[in-house]
């Protein structure tokens, strides 16, 4: 699987993947920062990869339907710090091998796992 990492979400949640043996980039390692959400999902769908983000309009399915998208990680967390992402991350790992991911939405909180088609 390959992922895109917003730049609202730290660059060790790049480095995390990868170390879990997929292959991982970041929205800023691509001087993709400050584009508009079109232009990160257009990118996406050309490069097919999974898009992590905790920007809430990438769970809007009328803007971004998920059967358009390689799959779409929306992390809805009550902390954004650092710790915290990485944390849940590193459990959200484990569920890759169990629940299909492409063409679907995930809506990651801190103790749950919604998934939209």
């Amino acid at each position: 699987m390959k992922f895109k990492v917003d730049e609202n979400l730290p660059v060790e949640v790049a480095r995390l993947l990868q170390a879990s043996g997929f292959d991982a980039i970041t929205v800023l390692e691509q001087d993709l920062g400050g584009r508009p959400d079109s232009n990160i999902a257009q990118v996406c769908q050309q490069e097919n990869r999974i898009l992590v983000t905790i920007d809430l309009d990438f769970a809007d399915i009328r803007a971004y339907p998920p059967a358009e998208f390689p799959g779409l990680i929306v992390m809805r967390l009550s902390r954004q710090d650092k710790f915290h992402v990485l944390d849940v991350c590193q459990r959200l790992i484990h569920v890759f091998d169990r629940e299909q991911i492409e063409q679907r939405l995930w809506i990651v909180e801190d103790h749950r796992l919604r998934i939209r088609s």
